[in-house]
């Protein structure tokens, strides 16, 4: 009765949908012994769908089973391939909470794997840590002198787990000047150019054309305000600080990711670079031009257009992470702490740039330094377009620095990538250190206004904590199995 009913719903959908592959959809809860039974009808289909729904005991209610279920699958996965051969597709649907239960089923003779349950314990990250390490296996697996692939071995959650046989085989790395030694004579740039503004801005602060378009010099400046130097001593050391740090991103990503072709790592080097280099118009928003940054972009532009010849992605030459042990688990949380300081330091840059093109001070800056906006315009037509520039260029460097962190963590965060955690430690001091010792040394301490760096800092720690026995620990376990 059940075989006909088949073949006549395989009959209606050919006949409404001609030459379109049609699935035969078995339900979890069929026992494994009555498998056989259909097999003469699932061989008249183009595979078979191993779902993962499970019935409730005495209701109608169906609920998406578990990780418990991955051992049943690969059992039928099993089954099922041995009896249809190799031509029959089979999706198996249900227990892949880890990359490490897919390329099970893979193994056992799956052709693909459908993801339910597993994106809710393990988080939308999953389909990427599994396509990873799919290729990878892929890439490993020695080639018999039958001219087949050697299938790794396989085991359910609890055994030794997958294992990759050897080192995939990659094409040479690209020379210096192909691409990736163009991003990281940038990221020495900017790193050079951070430390050189920090040095001006902790010194004189204000260069001579600064005080050409003022029309006042330095100590005209001091007998004003004794503040007002400081204030802007603070808003360019700020900056120094945000430079240094994009330099060191822009250098870590280009040679740990560019030069090895990692997508994301493109993605997050290049991001940032089209903002950095777009709010350099931002300088221009009260018709003040800066010489200095204008010929640093001219220098630096070039870098980036010539870092854009020949990119080609490649797949990661590190063996991925397989299970979701409580070493992965603390990184997720660490991973978070990286994905919302990126998500808060660029809405402080966005802020920042617009209060620089807009109102340029906050009630805290005035309180500071105990004048109105009207004094400063009453003394010099020209000081609010001149600190405007200063607070919309470090908006737009933090928020290209936000780009950057933002998209390193949130696609970065593999196994064993020890690069990765050094880049966030030393690419995010510059940044902190700079923005809390000169609000120290100048004395502009208010507490509301420091709230946000607080918080950040919290989050930059927290985050360092929690990600290194995954990023830094994995790595020298791998090192020390080498030797």
């Amino acid at each position: 009765m059940a075989m006909a009913y088949l073949a006549e719903v395989r009959q209606l959908a050919e006949a409404a949908a001609p030459g379109k592959p049609l699935l035969l959809y078995v339900p979890q809860q069929l026992p494994e012994g009555e498998l056989p039974a259909i097999l003469d009808a699932a061989r008249s289909f183009s595979g078979v769908v191993l779902g993962d729904a499970q019935r409730e005991p005495g209701t109608r209610r169906e609920r998406v089973g578990g990780a418990a279920l991955l051992s049943a699958q690969l059992s039928k996965v099993r089954l099922l391939r041995e009896a249809l051969g190799e031509r029959s597709a089979i999706v198996a649907a249900g227990g892949v909470h880890q990359p490490e239960d897919a390329l099970a089923l893979l193994a056992a003779g799956a052709t693909s794997v459908m993801l339910h349950s597993g994106l809710v314990y393990a988080g939308p990250g999953l389909p990427k840590r599994i396509n990873e390490a799919i290729l990878y296996d892929r890439l490993a697996a020695p080639v018999s002198s039958a001219g087949k692939e050697a299938v790794p071995a396989m085991s359910p959650r609890g055994g030794e787990g997958p294992s990759f046989p050897s080192p995939p085989s990659f094409p040479p790395l690209p020379s210096f000047f192909a691409n990736w030694g163009w991003m990281s004579l940038l990221g020495l740039g900017m790193m050079i150019g951070g430390v050189l503004a920090w040095f001006i801005a902790a010194t004189t602060v204000v260069l001579p054309y600064d005080e050409d378009f003022l029309g006042r010099s330095r100590s005209e400046i001091v007998r004003f305000n004794s503040h007002l130097l400081h204030f802007m001593s603070h808003d360019r050391i700020t900056l120094a600080g945000t430079m240094i740090s994009i330099g060191i991103f822009y250098y870590q990503l280009a040679h740990h990711g560019l030069r090895y072709g990692l997508h994301w790592a493109r993605t997050a080097v290049l991001s940032s670079c089209v903002v950095g280099f777009s709010s350099f118009f931002l300088y221009l928003g009260y018709g003040y031009f800066d010489p200095l940054h204008a010929a640093a972009a001219v220098v630096l532009l070039p870098m980036f257009l010539l870092t854009l010849r020949g990119l080609k992605d490649q797949p990661s030459r590190k063996p991925p992470g397989l299970r979701n042990d409580r070493i992965w688990l603390r990184a997720q949380w660490g991973q978070c702490c990286f994905v919302i300081l990126g998500f808060g330091l660029g809405i402080g840059g966005l802020t920042i740039s617009i209060v620089g093109i807009t109102g340029v001070f906050v009630p805290s800056d005035l309180a500071y330094l105990g004048v109105t906006t009207s004094q400063l315009s009453a003394w010099s037509d020209s000081i609010i377009p001149l600190i405007a520039h200063d607070r919309a260029g470090f908006g737009g460097a933090l928020f290209s620095l936000a780009v950057a962190i933002t998209a390193s963590a949130l696609w970065g965060v593999n196994q064993g990538e020890g690069w990765l955690w050094w880049t966030f430690l030393w690419g995010g001091l510059p940044g902190f250190v700079a923005g809390l010792a000169v609000h120290g040394q100048i004395g502009y301490t208010d507490f509301v206004h420091l709230l946000p760096v607080y918080i950040a800092v919290l989050l930059y720690l927290a985050g360092l904590l929690l990600t290194y026995p995954y990023l830094v620990g994995s790595s020298l376990n791998r090192m020390k199995n080498k030797k």
